[in-house]
């Protein structure tokens, strides 16, 4: 035990040197992050064993502080000493010989020792001194579709300024006023694509930078799954080693606090990093419900660019791109018909082309004007009737026969209850609208309370007939209200 404690304390002795060095060369805030973590753990036979908190904590210093530890180490421990890592992401376990658990890796946590170069070689290859064998870069699916690509984006007066920040960023990463880069726009107008643009030429233009892209709800999901799983360091680290990190629809994280904190600590380091920040939403940061000051404030740090509905002219571009991606001809009349009928969205836009040249195909009809009004009238009424929680609402409380008032007041009456949270459940399965603002709606309720009515509701209409019954009536009424709106 004298012996364990001996080698322990001369462990800490050297690495508390290591440390002084260190913090002399690097900012503070970089400082605390990646060497504060680490633990000195033994030190004996000229061998030092360091305790870091993952391999992705791992990686990232190896990469970038790899030079500033051997001259650390060289300085206060010589030349000749040989280093041990321990990689322990489950700091609950009293087994430190446990296997690392990551996705699509398994590595022996303590691993071989891995001399330091002492710079005297001549030879002309370099190894890497603090390289754990076996372990490669892991590679990282950027997630991207190859379709969102710059050259298949039209550009008009609706997306100008957006486009041309996009592509300055990707021949600039990190090197523009533009970062973060915050793209916002209504519903179906090209921020997705936009977005993945500057992924796509980035990885063209530098293979060798990580790029990834995510939506936000992908990103919540992943950090559920990481506190439940107690590896939020790990979730933290895997996504501060991405070099260019594109967020789609950031205001889905409204509400979600511990979150919003996460994602505030992975975007300082990014930035501070010179790393590239791409954010879409639908809305201006200003506009962001539920969102933390300090996030906000700063994603008004870069360049907020808005993506406006398009033009005629810009429609009608959007369609003969289309088309010709799709190697088809279209009259040029049927084109001019359909930018003139649809005019909010570019989703909708193409949802109404694919469906003429469907029912074309299917139906063998020449694609004409005629067939084009039959398909854009249907497909304008759909896309212009929308179910709404205050619809919902309506519906539920004409249902039940109650007041709306009723469904906000503080009980826990089944009566009343019971219909609030099948409103929470068709409202989340229906509308956009986040489980804050859903809780909101239904008497000022968080969106944990949002969350369990609507897995309440899920499970019971499985097991309980009634409330099965309840569901499939409500569903009917709120698909006959769309069915009969006027336009």
């Amino acid at each position: 035990m004298a012996e364990t404690l001996s080698t322990k304390k001369k462990a800490e002795q050297i690495w508390k040197k290591c440390l002084h060095f260190i913090k002399e060369n690097i900012n503070e805030k970089n400082y605390q992050t990646w060497f504060v973590p680490i633990k000195p753990i033994e030190f004996s036979d000229n061998k030092l064993l360091i305790q870091v908190p993952s391999m992705f904590f791992y990686e990232f210093i190896e990469e970038n502080y790899i030079n500033l530890i051997k001259k650390a180490l060289e300085l206060h421990a010589g030349k000749d000493v040989t280093l041990n890592y321990l990689i322990d992401v489950n700091t609950t376990s009293n087994d430190s010989q446990s296997k690392i658990k990551l996705p699509n890796v398994s590595v022996n946590t303590k691993n071989p020792p891995v001399n330091v170069n002492n710079g005297s070689s001549s030879s002309s290859t370099k190894i890497n001194p603090f390289a754990i064998p076996g372990i490669k870069k892991i590679q990282i699916d950027s997630h991207l579709n190859p379709n969102y690509s710059f050259e298949n984006l039209v550009e008009g007066e609706c997306n100008r300024l957006a486009r041309t920040a996009a592509y300055a960023v990707a021949e600039k990463l990190g090197q523009t006023a533009f970062n973060p880069l915050f793209i916002y726009g209504g519903v179906g107008l090209g921020k997705t694509h936009l977005a993945q643009a500057i992924g796509i030429e980035a990885k063209k233009r530098y293979p060798d930078k990580i790029v990834l892209y995510v939506q936000t709800d992908r990103f919540t999901s992943q950090y559920t799954e990481a506190v439940r799983e107690n590896r939020q360091n790990d979730f933290v680290h895997f996504y501060q080693m991405v070099d260019v990190l594109i967020i789609d629809d950031i205001q889905f994280l409204a509400g979600k606090e511990k979150t919003q904190e996460t994602f505030f600590h992975i975007f300082n380091h990014l930035h501070q990093l010179g790393k590239q920040l791409v954010i879409t939403s639908d809305r201006a940061p200003v506009d962001l419900p539920d969102m933390m000051e300090r996030l906000v404030s700063r994603f008004k740090w870069g360049l907020q660019a808005d993506i406006t509905p398009p033009d005629y002219e810009t429609r009608k571009k959007i369609l003969e791109k289309k088309i010709e991606l799709e190697g088809i001809q279209i009259p040029d009349e049927v084109i001019s018909y359909i930018a003139q009928s649809i005019t909010t969205s570019v989703r909708e836009l193409e949802g109404a082309l694919i469906s003429i040249m469907a029912h074309s195909s299917i139906n063998k009809r020449p694609i004409t004007v005629e067939l084009a009004k039959e398909i854009v009238d249907k497909f304008a009424r759909n896309i212009n009737r929308e179910i709404t929680v205050e619809m919902i609402q309506k519906v539920v409380c004409e249902y039940f026969n109650l007041k709306p008032e009723e469904l906000k007041a503080k009980t826990r009456r089944r009566e009343i209850v019971q219909p609030r949270q099948i409103i929470m459940y068709f409202a989340k399965k229906y509308t956009k609208a986040s489980l804050q603002v859903i809780g909101a709606m239904c008497g000022g309720k968080d969106h944990s309370t949002v969350l369990h009515a609507c897995r309440n509701i899920e499970d019971l209409k499985d097991t309980d007939r009634q409330i099965r019954t309840y569901i499939q009536d409500i569903d009917k009424k709120l698909n006959l209200s769309i069915s009969t709106k006027p336009l």
